[in-house]
């Protein structure tokens, strides 16, 4: 049974499980796509992460972006649609 993909957003402010080495715990959405583009809030680096493996090692959104900006990307069977397209 398939699940719905995680709608994320640009500046999604996310926790994950394990802390980074620098030892923050705090990520913030800079890229989507099928790889979504990181930034660590304590050393500022910046990691891309397969949409798969950023699901299972969220573990929760910390504040929300911008919902209104079209910003969010929900990848469908067809290719991606955005918020206010219908796939």
């Amino acid at each position: 049974m398939a699940r719905e993909p995680l709608v994320l957003y640009l500046d999604d402010v996310v926790r994950l499980r394990k802390p980074h080495p620098c030892g923050a715990l705090d990520w913030t959405v800079v890229r989507l796509g099928a790889d979504i583009g990181l930034r660590c809030h304590g050393c500022n680096r910046k990691v891309l992460l397969p949409r798969r493996t950023l699901e299972k090692r969220l573990k929760t959104f910390v504040s929300r972006g911008p919902e209104t900006s079209g910003a969010g990307i929900v990848p469908t069977a067809t290719g991606v649609a955005l918020p206010d397209q219908q796939p």
